[in-house]
């Protein structure tokens, strides 16, 4: 990786759509470890770290740094990798990265999401002192008190603030300077991407109302909030988060995700999750995409009669163990034990004896496991 640009990871399918997840003040890329695999399903994923947090070099900035100044570093990062208009998402100083590429490079954003974030973080002083401070004593004393500024009361997440203990104290200054500078109340009517705020309503770093300055000002903006959530909502919400965010960026995967769930079950899709590999993932986009986000999601047909056309067919082409998964689909569908005993019947006739005759023992096993006569 250049040492020109911040470190990052990439997930999900070359050919899907980009969305760029920018990370809080004091963490790393780790923040999205819960979100950012779900929503990969539908857009190809990249997160990416501040200087001198997590593993991007420490000299990207220095002192006196800018909110803009992170911005070019994200875009050089979108342009190396080929991205011309991409979506983004970004906690707090990310949230103000994305705001600023919104109002200043209008051209680059296809669509914004905001989280627990604001458009001024409370004048200069505090971030100018708080600079000082990490400049002449290190991270140490800031990063024992983390957690309650990050956190709801017993809730915390210890890598998280390892990487705040980790990071470059004078890139974390210089990070502290751009808050200190940054103020864009003034132009968040110029936004022009459709933009989604969301905020954690026990957040004490940039409260509700913060978010819905941002909501009011924002053309056409939406405002989310999310109860039980402090300053780092994916974090701790990552559930909430990523049903805010899939629904927001995902499109036809995202809603055929949904329903790939509902139909097959969060067990076996996420084990196909968990499999996923960069070899794989244009596959795992395929099927979210059309499969079920295109066929399924087709209202003519009822999902009754979708399991019934999907049972008949795997039989006929001898794919067994597709259809022990989708005998149990089609029991989430409506169908009871006799009505898939009757499809299977249908076959004898049109796909052959034998074929029925596995399809009998594979779903007679499948029925037994659910609890099924």
């Amino acid at each position: 990786m250049s040492t020109k640009l911040p470190h990052h990871t990439i997930e999900g399918a070359p050919t899907a759509p980009a969305l760029l997840l920018g990370p809080s003040l004091g963490t790393s890329t780790a923040l999205w470890d819960a979100v950012a695999p779900e929503l990969s399903t539908a857009q190809r994923v990249v997160r990416w770290d501040l200087p001198g947090h997590g593993k991007s070099p420490a000299h990207l900035i220095g002192p006196g740094a800018t909110v803009a100044d992170l911005a070019d570093l994200v875009l050089a990062l979108a342009d190396s990798l080929g991205i011309d208009r991409f979506s983004y998402a970004g906690v707090s100083l990310g949230g103000a990265v994305g705001l600023h590429l919104a109002v200043h490079h209008p051209e680059r954003i296809e669509s914004l999401a905001v989280i627990c974030s604001s458009a001024h973080f409370g004048g200069s002083a505090p971030w100018e002192e708080r600079a000082e401070l990490v400049r002449r004593e290190g991270l140490a004393t800031l990063a024992e008190t983390a957690p309650q500024r990050w956190f709801t009361p017993g809730f915390t997440v210890p890598g998280l603030v390892d990487d705040h203990r980790n990071t470059d104290p004078d890139a974390y200054a210089a990070c502290c300077d751009a808050l200190a500078a940054y103020d864009l109340r003034g132009a968040l009517a110029e936004v022009g991407a459709p933009t989604l705020v969301i905020a954690g309503r026990e957040d004490p770093a940039t409260p509700p109302a913060h978010a819905r300055e941002i909501a009011d000002a924002v053309p056409g903006a939406s405002l989310t909030e999310l109860a039980g959530a402090s300053h780092l909502a994916p974090a701790e919400r990552p559930d909430a988060v990523v049903a805010a965010l899939r629904g927001y960026f995902g499109g036809a995967a995202a809603s055929g995700m949904a329903v790939r769930r509902e139909v097959l079950g969060d067990a076996h899709v996420d084990r196909a999750q968990g499999n996923t590999t960069p070899f794989t993932a244009r596959f795992q986009d395929f099927i979210s995409r059309y499969a079920w986000g295109e066929i399924w999601t087709d209202p003519t047909l009822a999902r009754r009669e979708r399991s019934m056309i999907t049972l008949t067919a795997l039989i006929a082409h001898g794919h067994y163990e597709e259809l022990a998964m989708h005998v149990r689909a089609a029991r989430r569908n409506g169908l009871t034990p006799d009505e898939i005993g009757a499809v299977l019947l249908q076959t004898a006739v049109y796909c052959g004896v034998p074929a029925a005759n596995s399809a009998f023992a594979v779903a007679q096993r499948v029925l037994a496991e659910e609890g099924d006569e």
